[in-house]
């Protein structure tokens, strides 16, 4: 009868902490995520070839013959993004590694106006880095993948069109 009271693998201490530590653990994940980028491009070239034949007979000239080819190119281009992302997501302890850290994952989806918007959280966590409150920085998650994906039609109206991406491929 006492082994069914007392079970080594889920047993915690009245004393102990509230964090996560053990497969199934629940952990809140504070997202704080800012990312920028900058890339510019300016380019260059100039090209001038010329070939030239003359034939000759008796001193006199009797043919002339020449190409010209001339080219320029300029370009040039920008790019600039910046991206900020705030949520607070609660995520699953997956299993746990040898040396102690937590492999969790999570997923949040919430949907306002037929708009679907889905938060993915995976990571690896050391469990020194949980806070009191069962809680960590997604900027301490260790191979972290954070995806935010919106679905609807706000969503579908800022993509680019089919045709606009056929033009673009051509060039057009």
């Amino acid at each position: 009868m006492a082994d069914k009271l007392f079970k080594e693998g889920s047993y915690k201490s009245l004393t102990s902490d509230k964090k996560a530590a053990r497969v199934g653990d629940i952990l809140t994940v504070q997202v704080f995520e800012n990312s920028s980028a900058s890339t510019s491009s300016d380019t260059g070239t100039r090209r001038k070839n010329n070939v030239s034949a003359e034939l000759n007979r008796d001193g006199s000239s009797v043919k002339q013959v020449g190409i010209g080819v001339n080219g320029d190119f300029d370009g040039g281009g920008k790019t600039q993004r910046a991206n900020r992302l705030l949520a607070t997501i609660s995520v699953t302890v997956k299993s746990v590694s040898e040396n102690g850290d937590l492999l969790v994952s999570g997923q949040q989806l919430l949907t306002v106006n037929d708009e679907s918007q889905r938060v993915n959280v995976e990571g690896r966590v050391r469990p020194v880095d949980i806070s009191d409150t069962n809680s960590i920085l997604s900027t301490r998650l260790a191979d972290a993948k954070i995806t935010y994906v919106g679905e609807g039609e706000l969503t579908e109206r800022q993509r680019r069109g089919f045709w606009r991406k056929v033009l673009d491929w051509f060039g057009l």
